[in-house]
């Protein structure tokens, strides 16, 4: 399957079009609309009247939406907003399925002016939406050694939390972290190299939790688990694709809850995950975790 010049690689491709049950005439929101890869996927299976409403509040990923959706005319409706408004502009039981791909995407990952990545040099910015005020060098160098550490156990589920929380203190009263290098120093000074994981650097859970706490992420999930089903026609499902265990936990907790309250019916009773041969060609999909639910 092909892309197009895109650069990010939409995740588990087959498995969302077949749980989606992707026809004609139907209406999906694509909720993190990105580069526009699985929505482009969603419109060629419903041609040729599905619509799909794409939502996303990066403005570099909605341009990329933008070009990649522009052959399918007006079958794509976009919105500029936070995936938690999403019943502000679509009705009560008006759609088919609902998808939401809480991945980051390789517009954010490559771009080191984001700073997302700590693989080059870069402002420590993380914002998912560019309107934000605060950025994750002012989060880093504004919270209290308490905050750091909490924000480090709670978001990145990192065992090292506290020594981390309290190198960054010391290393901002000598000069302010501002870059995704320094903050990546630190990391690796803190943490002994026996400890050092050849599979991923150890950064990574301190640069997760950093992200996840000044985008909300974990509050903004919660909001759209309890309201993005209603969203959805009976029969209508929705999608979620995960990539840490902390949304993946809210999602089968809630899921199981709807369940219980006769509201939802759970179609993956395990996650969904991609086959070996996908995480050899996009080892960026390895952590991922698909579940789905259906509106009873």
């Amino acid at each position: 399957m092909e892309f197009g010049g895109f650069g990010h690689i939409p995740v588990l491709v087959e498995e969302v079009m077949a749980l989606l049950r992707c026809e004609p005439g139907r209406t999906y929101v694509d909720a993190t609309l990105g580069g526009g890869g699985h929505a482009s996927e969603i419109l060629k299976r419903t041609a040729p009247d599905g619509v799909v409403i794409g939502v996303e509040w990066d403005e570099e990923a909605l341009s990329e939406a933008r070009d990649r959706l522009l052959p399918f005319g007006d079958r794509v409706r976009i919105f500029r907003e936070n995936f938690t408004h999403l019943p502000d502009f679509v009705k009560p039981e008006s759609v088919d399925g609902v998808l939401l791909d809480l991945g980051l995407s390789s517009i954010q990952l490559e771009k080191g002016e984001r700073g997302f990545s700590f693989k080059g040099e870069g402002p420590l910015d993380m914002r998912m939406d560019q309107r934000m005020h605060e950025t994750a060098a002012q989060l880093i160098n504004r919270l209290s050694s308490e905050e750091l550490e909490y924000t480090l156990f709670h978001y990145g589920e990192e065992s090292w939390a506290k020594r981390i929380a309290k190198a960054i203190v010391q290393e901002r009263e000598q000069e302010p972290i501002r870059t995704t290098q320094a903050l990546r120093k630190i990391v690796h000074r803190v943490i002994p190299r026996r400890f050092h994981s050849r599979r991923i650097d150890p950064a990574t859970r301190t640069f997760q939790a950093f992200r996840i706490r000044l985008n909300e992420e974990l509050e903004n999930l919660g909001k759209i688990l309890e309201t993005g089903w209603k969203i959805l026609r009976r029969g209508g499902r929705i999608c979620i694709l995960s990539f840490h265990s902390l949304e993946d936990r809210m999602v089968k907790a809630t899921f199981r809850r709807l369940e219980k309250e006769g509201e939802m019916r759970i179609l993956t009773k395990k996650p969904v995950t991609p086959s070996e041969e996908e995480r050899r060609k996009n080892p960026r999909s390895r952590s991922a975790k698909l579940r789905c639910a259906e509106r009873v």
